[in-house]
């Protein structure tokens, strides 16, 4: 009894990292797959480098989009769009 009084406070600590490091990341990880899925053409989104722009084309086969931008068109991976900022710009257009 006395050696598993003495793993307790280490199974506590793996218990709390867990729940404050690893769950909420892999929460945020499923949101922001799900939001790279549900994109579609015509959106109006922000890469995560800053750059603003409209979905022309998407493509399932190597995961890019082309994005239209004031200087031209630009093919980016879908894993560069930014889910954070692509929700503000929804939200003020």
């Amino acid at each position: 009894m006395g050696d598993l009084g003495s793993f307790f406070p280490i199974i506590l600590m793996f218990v709390v990292v867990y729940f404050f490091m690893i769950a909420p990341q892999m929460k945020r990880a499923k949101k922001e797959k799900k939001f790279n899925a549900e994109l579609k053409k015509g959106d109006k989104i922000v890469t995560k480098s800053g750059v603003h722009g409209k979905i022309l084309e998407l493509n399932d086969k190597d995961s890019t989009c082309v994005i239209e931008t004031m200087s031209g068109k630009v093919k980016y991976e879908r894993s560069s769009i930014s889910m954070e900022m692509t929700e503000k710009v929804r939200k003020t257009a």
